[in-house]
């Protein structure tokens, strides 16, 4: 299958926290995409032999809104990491990237319902940009609450992840795991809502086994999952 590849620059990087960067990237003409997308990020030399070479390619969510006139990659580059965030984490402004191949799992329901968005740690770069299209216009959606937790009590994105009960937007961060599925549990009482969940796929296994338990159908839960997937996760309606 043909896709074109965009390479393009970055053009400033942002410490989110000690672990926590995001590179925002010039976006190349035309390119667009929809909150809650993903993109394929490529590092120099991913494609130069016969093969590609994947541990140059990550597959990242992107955490800004075309308006924002940058491609935003949020990424955690702990001391210890891959090659991949090695090489990312020397990279500066001005350095070449290769972006392509957009697609979106998660996007923002419009179904006058009640949106529940579970994450953990720096998953929640994935719902950025579908929060902060809901406050820009949030018809025929009833509230969002956004659940998230880190352990490093370091959390991202305070500025837009503030509670305003004026817009029905709801932001809660833990940092322990006993807190994080108490909150879950009551949360899942809403039959009626739409459950999103963005996170290692530990974390989705056990946060739809909650939900499920509660009574909340596969149909409600959106994982940031290709369809193929989906049955790894989730039980297939009958």
């Amino acid at each position: 299958m043909q896709f074109q590849i965009y390479w393009t620059k970055i053009n400033k990087i942002i410490d989110e926290t000690p672990e926590v960067k995001t590179y925002l990237v010039d976006i190349p003409d035309g390119y667009t995409w929809e909150a809650g997308a993903h993109i394929h990020l490529g590092l120099k030399g991913f494609n130069e032999g016969e093969k590609p070479n994947r541990g140059l390619v990550r597959h990242m969510s992107i955490s800004t809104l075309p308006r924002e006139n940058a491609i935003g990659i949020t990424t955690r580059i702990r001391e210890q990491c891959s090659e991949f965030k090695s090489i990312l984490r020397g990279l500066q402004v001005g350095d070449e990237v290769a972006v392509f191949k957009t697609h979106c799992n998660v996007p923002l329901k419009r179904e006058n319902k009640n949106i529940y968005l579970l994450s953990s740690g720096v998953g929640l770069a994935t719902f950025r940009p579908i929060v902060l299209e809901y406050l820009e216009r949030p018809d025929n959606i009833n509230q969002i609450y956004s659940l998230n937790i880190d352990s490093s009590k370091n959390y991202l994105f305070k500025n837009i992840f503030t509670t305003d009960h004026s817009k029905n937007f709801t932001a809660k961060f833990v940092d322990n795991r006993k807190d994080y599925y108490e909150a879950v549990n009551n949360l899942a009482a809403d039959n009626a809502g739409l459950y999103y969940i963005v996170g290692s796929d530990e974390f989705l296994k056990q946060n739809i086994e909650v939900l499920l338990e509660k009574g909340i159908q596969p149909d409600q839960i959106m994982l940031d999952k290709r369809e193929r997937q989906l049955p790894d996760f989730l039980p297939i309606n009958s």
